[in-house]
């Protein structure tokens, strides 16, 4: 005997439609997310989506919003045990971020591709914009402890970003043999150290 969908109370269908949704994501890719195909599988009428969702690319806005809203907390979550010095703090952005990374990889694709969207909304660059002050602050605050190198903070940032992000790219796509990822990591930090490090001491 098939049982019935199970009803979803109010303000609970938007949730529980972003999960599936990500699910979809991970196991299929963008391609194959449908509002359709949610709303069947979360047990709601086709037409149900669209209270939350107008169409698709407001699902993908939603998901990107979602996932730089996770990854900001989990780093932000990190600054808060991760001791006093520029070193053990910009130790736990760069490991909780490829950690991020490497289980959010699919969701970290879609979100640096709407995040670059003329239409991205405002939701969406307001997300982006607390993911970089975290890294702004980094600096600002090495620069202050004279750990970091005088100059803008987008100057001295954006290396220590590419490197960041490029080294997350890499391994969350599989292109770092395992003796590199092993110890990889570790080598990043020290780089990133001694590269934004004032001059004479790097």
């Amino acid at each position: 005997m098939q049982t019935s969908p199970r009803p979803y109370h109010h303000g609970d269908l938007r949730a529980a439609l972003l999960a599936r949704a990500e699910e979809t994501l991970r196991e299929k890719g963008a391609a194959a997310l449908s509002l359709r195909e949610l709303a069947r599988d979360v047990g709601v009428s086709h037409a149900a989506p669209s209270r939350h969702f107008k169409d698709k690319q407001a699902l993908l806005d939603a998901l990107a919003l979602v996932g730089f809203e996770r990854m900001t907390s989990a780093i932000e979550e990190s600054q808060a045990d991760a001791g006093e010095t520029f070193p053990k703090r910009l130790d736990a952005v760069v490991r909780t971020y490829v950690g991020f990374c490497l289980e959010n990889a699919v969701l970290l694709d879609l979100m640096y591709s709407i995040k670059h969207d003329p239409a991205a909304s405002a939701a969406l660059r307001e997300a982006t914009r607390k993911w970089s002050e975290i890294i702004e602050r980094l600096v600002v605050d090495g620069q202050r402890e004279g750990e970091v190198r005088e100059g803008s903070v987008e100057r001295v940032g954006i290396p220590i970003f590419a490197t960041l992000h490029g080294y997350a790219d890499l391994a969350a796509n599989g292109m770092l043999a395992p003796e590199i990822t092993e110890h990889g990591l570790d080598e990043v930090i020290a780089f990133m150290l001694r590269g934004g490090a004032p001059d004479g001491r790097a």
